[in-house]
């Protein structure tokens, strides 16, 4: 049978006013300490999960999933494009053409990838049609050699709408004057800004524009863009495409593009994440010294409790509530006050901004002109579960010693 005896003397013991001033405000600073360092921990990680959402958004939202290579082209690619569409995960598939160029508008010049794509299909591979600054991506029709630029693309080639730049392919025409670079002008007609460093290096013109310059027959593409349902499915589901797919093609996919950049996110977040949880782990074992002094504080009732008939196993449970309850009570505080944060720190943030008037996040430094926070409920079990742990084992060494306190020996002068 179950004895609650303990847990009840613990409960009683936890709320208690004690005469001992130090004592509280040892227990008062162990859970204050606790929620501070449960609250931080819950809102830093969120703020890392905001940054990681709007790198995943931002940057795999304009670059492929996967990619499906031609040898140099595709053949068929319509037809292989269908057969695509319809296998499981397959949200989108868009044909593409690529090219390094640099770019020349007046005395400025710029390196950039040059992607030939078809204006309709690619928007369902790509999140450029909802972020153009300016213009439009329907303008890209054949024959017209009309140009998507980024936004800060254009800005470094002071170029606007209607202007014209000029593409320097690393090939070469050979004739009767000499080798000379393959030139192309194009007209300004949109420019797209997703707040990141693509908007300084990618370029787009309709893919039959492409096979022109790169002197492919009309309608030749070199690859085909595939958006997933989950991206974390493209490493593997590209190779099952490659292999359902007739012909001699290669694969690439995001993790061997824009892979590192996120391996590093989730290394920095959980380093930080290790980091504060030694906040965490600080504050839990001030627990230790709390219950330390409470024991010593408590001999008497000790000695009277075990002659009373509580063993020293029930001794001990009834100082592992108490120090479970603080435990879980400043976990508690710091889960509310934490979440609270993590919901409203954009906003926070944005407010403490207009009311001083500064600016914490430059958009050309780290993309984004606000701090993104998102919330992740494993990540908060997470904390609670390491908080839980970390308490009850603050609590296992003054509790042995409230269960090795003699009753005679505690009452000898008394």
């Amino acid at each position: 049978m179950i004895n609650f005896l303990p847990v009840a003397i613990g409960l009683r013991y936890a709320r208690a006013k004690r005469s001992n001033h130090f004592i509280s405000f040892i227990s008062f600073s162990s859970i204050a300490g606790l929620a501070l360092g449960v609250a931080v921990l819950i809102t830093v990680l969120s703020v890392m999960n905001g940054f990681d959402r709007e790198l995943r958004q931002r940057i795999l939202g304009m670059v492929p999933h996967a990619t499906l290579w031609g040898a140099p082209t595709l053949e068929d690619w319509r037809g292989t494009a269908e057969q695509v569409s319809q296998l499981p995960n397959v949200i989108g598939v868009a044909p593409h053409t690529q090219a390094q160029v640099m770019f020349q508008s007046g005395s400025s010049v710029h390196g950039a990838l040059l992607n030939g794509i078809d204006p309709e299909m690619e928007q369902k591979v790509s999140i450029i049609g909802d972020n153009m600054k300016s213009g439009s991506l329907e303008a890209l029709n054949d024959g017209s050699f009309g140009i998507v630029l980024g936004a800060q693309l254009a800005k470094t080639l002071r170029v606007g709408l209607g202007d014209k730049v000029t593409a320097i392919l690393p090939q070469a025409n050979v004739s009767i004057a000499g080798v000379s670079p393959v030139l192309k002008r194009f007209t300004l007609v949109g420019t797209f800004e997703v707040g990141a460093e693509l908007d300084s290096s990618l370029a787009y013109i309709n893919y039959q524009d492409a096979a022109k310059l790169k002197r492919y027959q009309k309608d030749q593409v070199e690859a085909l863009r595939i958006s997933f349902n989950d991206l974390f499915v493209a490493p593997s589901k590209i190779w099952e495409i490659a292999r359902a797919v007739p012909g001699q093609n290669r694969v690439s996919d995001w993790t061997r593009t824009h892979g590192n950049l996120f391996q590093a996110i989730k290394m920095e977040k959980t380093m930080i994440g290790l980091l504060l949880l030694l906040i965490v782990a600080v504050a839990a074992f001030n627990i230790v010294s709390t219950l330390v002094m409470v024991v010593t504080d408590k001999r008497n009732d000790i000695a009277i409790l075990r002659t009373m008939g509580l063993t020293s196993g029930q001794v001990m449970w009834v100082f592992i509530v108490q120090g479970v309850f603080i435990g879980m009570l400043g976990t508690l505080i710091g889960v509310v006050l934490g979440v609270t944060l993590a919901l409203n720190v954009s906003d926070i943030i944005a407010g403490i901004q207009t009311l001083l008037d500064v600016q914490f996040l430059n958009a050309d430094v780290y993309f984004i002109n606000y701090l993104p926070s998102e919330l992740v409920w494993s990540d908060v079990r997470f904390i609670v579960v390491c908080a839980f742990v970390m308490t009850v084992a603050a609590t296992i060494y003054p509790a042995w010693r409230a269960s090795k306190v003699e009753p005679a020996e505690a009452l000898r002068y008394e």
